[in-house]
């Protein structure tokens, strides 16, 4: 049966639904047998749980037919309410409440960007950062992947009275609030000095540090393949000698996990070529745009294939998209301080930390 635009699909979740509350934004309800269930459940962890949002996302394994979808060659097919990516195998469905994911892989690299947007129709932007309650004050530290957010938070969180938020995603609100995504860790080789107790007694053994960008470059090639296959992609994250994965609850402990914090301070922060560490002002656009773009482009390459074929179908136009996500996070750092940190390349990640730790300290403990 064909749909038009003003007929979203009503969706009834089975019993038995996988349910997630995403701080009271938007709700995550994943069905019984989906393949993609086991990634969901790990990387979900800290919202599960029943949820009143109005908005949500339905996550499962069965497609919905449409009669009619036009065709973008071989790339995508696609109604005023659907769009099938054959190569990934997802099929997004617009809904009442928000979207229906359908597929056979592992569906949270379709599950974030559309998560993104729903929260974004809620005043809240998900961002790429580390974030830390510094004694009640939320600390913002986006950065591109390998800068040391993972790092920095051990300094910060060895500081008494900082509670851990995240270490690479996490929300922010329009009003200025920060709110914690506690998702697995990925731990490795090069924290062995900053998480010691993570390497100690049996564990899964991990490839030398010399050897890990040679592994990761590769697991990023072969991530678009892998994500269709659920159980292969299961035991490849979990056995991967790149990284050990462990919940930020077993390294810090669950009394040192903050929910949400007002924020007071945001740097984003940078590998250079230089000698010595750099912190400069910079201005609210500045910050903002780079924000937006930094979240995007840390994304897999199979989520930002289906934010393009969401924006060229019209279901979520891109400047739409991207507009309305700068304007939460404008609004949100209207008055916060915004610098740039710049660190150098040849610093190790224990170097790094530190030096970022003393540059937030300096900044709060006044």
């Amino acid at each position: 049966m064909s749909r038009t635009m003003s007929s979203a699909v009503r969706v009834t979740p089975p019993q038995d639904t996988l349910s997630f509350d995403i701080h009271g934004l938007v709700s995550v309800q994943v069905e019984p047998g989906t393949p993609g269930e086991a990634q969901l459940r790990d990387m979900l962890s800290p919202f599960v749980g029943d949820s009143t949002a109005t908005r949500g996302l339905r996550v499962g394994a069965d497609y919905t037919p449409f009669a009619g979808q036009s065709r973008a060659e071989d790339a995508y097919r696609y109604s005023d309410e659907s769009l099938f990516l054959p190569e990934d195998r997802v099929q997004v469905v617009r809904t009442e409440e928000g979207y229906r994911v359908e597929g056979r892989g592992e569906l949270l690299t379709a599950v974030i960007p559309l998560l993104d947007r729903l929260c974004i129709q809620e005043r809240t932007a998900m961002v790429h950062a580390a974030i830390v309650d510094y004694r009640g004050a939320g600390v913002l530290l986006p950065a591109w992947g390998g800068v040391g957010k993972t790092s920095t938070v051990a300094k910060l969180l060895a500081l008494p009275g900082v509670g851990f938020m995240a270490d690479d995603w996490g929300f922010l609100s329009s009003e200025g609030t920060l709110f914690s995504y506690a998702k697995p860790m990925f731990i490795k080789p090069h924290h062995r000095e900053i998480y010691p107790a993570l390497f100690q007694g049996s564990r899964k053994p991990l490839a030398p540090g010399w050897l890990t960008p040679t592994i990761s470059r590769l697991a990023t090639a072969v991530h678009p393949v892998i994500v269709r296959y659920p159980r292969t992609a299961s035991f490849t994250r979990r056995w991967s000698p790149e990284h050990r994965m462990v919940h930020p609850e077993e390294v810090f402990g669950a009394d040192r996990i903050s929910s949400r914090a007002p924020v007071r301070l945001a740097i984003f922060l940078e590998r250079y070529e230089g000698d010595d560490g750099e912190l400069e002002p910079t201005g609210l656009e500045w910050m903002t745009s780079r924000i937006v773009g930094n979240f995007h482009s840390e994304l897999p390459m199979v989520s930002r294939r289906l934010i393009e074929a969401l924006g060229a179908t019209g279901l979520v136009p891109l400047q739409d998209h991207f507009g309305q996500k700068a304007a939460v996070v404008r609004q949100a750092l209207h008055e916060v301080p915004c610098w740039r940190l710049r660190l150098p390349r040849a610093w190790s990640a224990d170097r790094a930390s530190d030096f970022v730790c003393q540059v937030v300290r300096t900044k709060l403990d006044q």
